[in-house]
């Protein structure tokens, strides 16, 4: 939110959920091909973009401290460069785009729900409507592709389909409310650990249809598909499995299963009301653990809040 005459523009960065991934092959080039149902969390940062005289980056939120030592190596000021220099090379403008940036940091650092590709493709949007949408969409998607894999997808922040190396996403049409509650044992994972760790045959695609009506239609489908990083992630991070383990005991809950290359564990619920009082449950039973619960976002307006 935010009107850019006023100086100002906020973007929600929602965490991305993995409802299933499968690794369907492996290019020539090393990169892994993959087919994903992802959909978006209502728990995220927050990115807010202010016109200024110079780009800078301050960083505030729960989980602000495992940014600081990254200094100006981080997704966010990368990406405010990036799309800065793009800008500039279609622009006639005599003065360079700047911005104060600020991040409210909540989720998880390289924990399988796209925490740092999120805030980047937050950074993205919130500067191009800052800066009067100096590129058009789908120089702005390319510019989010040089960021990451993942970075398209949390630019399109909606329900999509996911293939290739996680740059070709189409719309899932349809996907139904579901709650959700998230966890991590606050234990870092590396996306390319996991795929070094990853052995065994490719998997068939998972991609289903019509999409079911409610959330206990949507975790039945999703009991025929899984996550295949799971079994490569516990060999880096055995604390993966209680966490699994705690969130299928919750009650209400639908269905457990790890997100993207972890360690983050997700479970879902048949709405918001069922998983905040799960998470509630969990909280009080892992207090040392990284939660949240929530709900999934079906609607493509709710991501730019």
């Amino acid at each position: 939110m935010g009107d850019p005459r006023g100086g100002a523009v906020s973007v929600f960065a929602p965490a991305k959920i993995n409802l299933y991934l499968h690794v369907v092959g492996r290019r020539a080039d090393g990169y892994h091909l993959l087919d994903s149902l992802v959909a978006f969390a209502d728990i995220g940062d927050r990115v807010t973009a202010a016109s200024a005289d110079r780009l800078s980056l301050t960083v505030g939120g729960p989980e602000a401290g495992a940014l600081a030592g990254l200094g100006d190596d981080n997704l966010v000021l990368r990406a405010a460069r990036l799309l800065a220099a793009e800008a500039g090379l279609k622009s006639s403008r005599a003065a360079p785009y700047q911005a104060a940036l600020h991040l409210d940091k909540v989720l998880l650092e390289a924990s399988g729900i796209g925490g740092g590709s999120s805030d980047a493709a937050a950074t993205l949007r919130a500067l191009d409507r800052l800066w009067h949408h100096p590129l058009d969409p789908d120089a702005l998607a390319a510019l989010a592709l040089k960021l990451g894999a993942d970075t398209p997808a949390c630019l399109a922040a909606r329900p999509i389909w996911v293939g290739g190396i996680g740059e070709r996403i189409e719309p899932a049409q349809g996907l139904p409310p579901a709650g959700i509650v998230l966890a991590n044992p606050r234990r870092r994972l590396p996306t390319a650990d996991v795929f070094a760790a990853r052995r065994g045959a490719f998997t068939a695609g998972g991609r289903f249809a019509p999409m079911p009506r409610d959330a206990a239609g949507l975790a039945a489908m999703l009991a025929s598909c899984r996550n295949d990083l799971t079994e490569a992630a516990l060999t880096i991070v055995p604390e993966i499995a209680p966490v699994l383990d705690r969130l299928a005991c919750l009650p209400g809950a639908l269905i457990a299963r790890m997100s993207g290359s972890g360690a983050t564990c997700f479970a879902l619920f048949a709405d918001r009301a069922a998983a905040r009082a799960a998470g509630a449950v969990l909280a009080c039973a892992e207090p040392s653990w990284w939660s949240a619960a929530g709900a999934l976002m079906t609607a493509p307006e709710a991501s730019v809040l």
